[in-house]
């Protein structure tokens, strides 16, 4: 398989400034009103955190305002893959299946979209079947038919051409990698990939070579939308994607803004899940994340597209006068430090040990910007949205317990038990356009010190990551020991999060994720279990297993289960956070209480 260079759910671009320690206390205290609604509207502190806020009021009408520091990596379906243009391309885009709209983990459940029903599976797991709804059109308002879907699924072999996004599908469906895409598809029948299958315009059958349990999934991502073959202007797509959901494109300028307005041609009753009350969608790019949070205090915009947390100057600003405005919720990444065993001392899982326990994890807590901004103390590698997650109950190092300060005389025993009793040099590779992780990495620096553990720190172009760290020859060559980074589930399971950071055949040469070089067969067995195992208890059992074997091997030092602070304007109704976009706000039923 060929592994991601970034996922839509971790590769959100962070428009953070630098972390203040002395925010916490702020965001312990914050002012303003805790929970019911305040003065000039606003819900009420946490109200829509794995709830609906104002449900009942949201008017059909009204422009909604999104603001961001951050545009998207793409607008095409096929090669977006940040988690904020996966939420808001269900706008103007349509799968066969979908995430329901509904808040918490609730939302990770899927449903149909343009699709009657839930597959139709058979032959042990490697054929699903779906027959599409009547009345779902494109926005000239010609038919969608299957072979539109199946087309757009087939853009994601054009790698050449609409790299980017996730290839889960290109890699179930033809995992021997024959088919050249629709672009170079040479052959006589031109019927395109033969692992689907289209008998008429409203079926669709999906062959797969080998049973895969989370292949419902695949096709809930943005990259299984239709996309119409006489409407693709490939590269260029993303500039303005053709539409199959309630809104269409009617501007774009690539890092200054964007305008959705109303597709005439969609039908309510066409579409169970999307209810379409903005007349208008707008969004407004900012360079500054600063003067982007003051615009969204001052009342000029609704929320923030990138759904990454207010910068710290906002964010003080935002606890103290208008917390009823704010929420807190569970991101669903966890941000971490991982050990290259290529690296030396590292092949040593004692000398790994050494750096999780001399490590002062309620420093680093507070350097991620504490238990509000920053989130829980992280004490295994399964987040907290994925079957199988165990939370803070499996702390195997007793990161969030007796060691959570450190433990120096249990890092000290684990350098003798390596080797290396006086300690040793290392580097801390962090991104430079991460001001929360190169705060980490300091104090990650100065706790280490104290056990005699030596550690520079390389900060790097955090937009060459790929490769930088994702290169294991260069991360040998510059001695890179510690890395850290952060990382989400690109759908709810342990395939969906873990397998590009643990499994051996995901280790690449540029672009790899599986930064420690894990090479053990049996995490290897238990993904080749899990992804054939087809009941659901059955599924988070492995997970649970595949977490421990990782936390057992001493490959990571977790820091949170990370958490941010997030606005929502006193115009909003029908706002919720949702686990299935990795705790952001839902927003494709988000509503305005006046069409104002």
């Amino acid at each position: 398989m060929t592994t991601q260079r970034t996922s839509g759910r971790r590769k959100q671009a962070m428009a953070a400034a630098a972390v203040v320690a002395a925010l916490l206390t702020t965001a312990a205290c914050g002012g303003g009103n805790d929970n019911g609604g305040s003065k000039d509207g606003a819900a009420g502190f946490d109200a829509a955190n794995n709830k609906v806020a104002q449900a009942s009021l949201a008017k059909k009408g009204g422009t909604l305002k999104f603001a961001g520091a951050q545009d998207a990596d793409s607008w095409d379906t096929t090669r977006g893959y940040y988690g904020f243009m996966w939420n808001f391309s269900r706008y103007y885009s349509r799968q066969l299946v979908t995430s329901k709209t509904e808040p918490g983990k609730a939302g990770t459940e899927l449903t149909p979209d343009l699709a009657t029903g839930l597959a139709k599976i058979s032959d042990d797991g490697k054929t699903y079947q779906y027959t599409l709804r009547d009345g779902v059109t494109w926005e000239d308002g010609k038919p969608i038919t299957s072979k539109d879907v199946k087309y757009g699924i087939e853009r994601v072999w054009a790698q050449d051409v609409l790299s980017g996004g996730p290839v889960y599908l290109k890699d179930v469906l033809d995992p021997k990698g024959e088919y050249q895409g629709p672009y170079k598809d040479k052959s006589a029948d031109k019927l395109g990939l033969k692992a689907i299958e289209t008998p008429d315009d409203r079926t669709i059958v999906f062959k797969l070579p080998q049973a895969n349990s989370d292949f419902e999934e695949m096709l809930a991502l943005t990259s299984a939308s239709p996309v119409r073959q006489d409407q693709d202007t490939k590269s260029k797509y993303g500039l303005h994607p053709f539409s199959s959901g309630p809104y269409k494109f009617q501007s774009y300028n690539p890092g200054k803004d964007l305008t959705l307005v109303r597709n005439t041609q969609w039908k309510q009753a066409s579409d169970p899940i999307r209810k379409a009350y903005p007349d208008k969608i707008t969004v407004k790019f900012f360079s500054n994340a600063n003067d982007m949070d003051a615009r969204l205090i001052a009342g000029d915009y609704d929320l923030d597209i990138n759904q990454t947390g207010m910068s710290p100057q906002g964010r003080t600003t935002a606890l103290k006068q208008h917390k009823g405005n704010l929420d807190n919720p569970v991101s669903g990444y966890i941000r971490y430090a991982v050990f290259p065993q290529s690296v030396k001392p590292f092949d040593n899982i004692e000398c790994r040990k050494a750096v999780i326990y001399g490590a002062d994890h309620v420093s680093l807590q507070t350097a991620r910007g504490g238990p509000i901004a920053g989130g829980d103390i992280g004490t295994n590698m399964l987040p907290p949205a994925v079957p199988g997650a165990e939370g803070q109950k499996y702390d195997p190092y007793e990161i969030a317990g007796a060691n959570k300060k450190g433990n120096a005389a249990k890092a000290k025993e684990a350098l003798k038990a390596c080797g290396k009793p006086n300690g040793f040099k290392t580097t801390i590779a962090v991104r430079n356009n991460k001001p929360s992780e190169v705060a980490t990495a300091e104090s990650l620096q100065a706790s280490l010190k104290k056990v005699g553990i030596t550690a520079d720190i390389d900060q790097y172009d955090g937009s060459q990551s790929s490769g930088i760290i994702g290169s294991p020859s260069n991360v040998k060559k510059k001695n890179y020991g510690i890395i850290i980074m952060g990382w989400g589930p690109d759908f709810p399971s342990v395939q969906g999060y873990g397998l590009p950071l643990w499994d051996s055949s995901y280790i690449l040469e540029s672009g790899n994720n599986n930064f420690a070089l894990i090479k053990d067969k049996a995490i290897d067995g238990l993904f080749d279990k899990y992804v054939t195992t087809l009941d659901d208890a059955g599924k988070t059992k492995i997970a649970t297993e595949i977490n421990h074997k990782v936390m057992e091997g001493g490959y990571y030092l977790p820091f949170v289960f990370e958490k941010f602070i997030n606005w929502r304007s006193s115009r909003l109704a029908n706002v919720y956070t949702t686990d299935a976009y990795s705790g952001m706000y839902d927003f494709v039923n988000l509503g305005l209480k006046s069409a104002k």
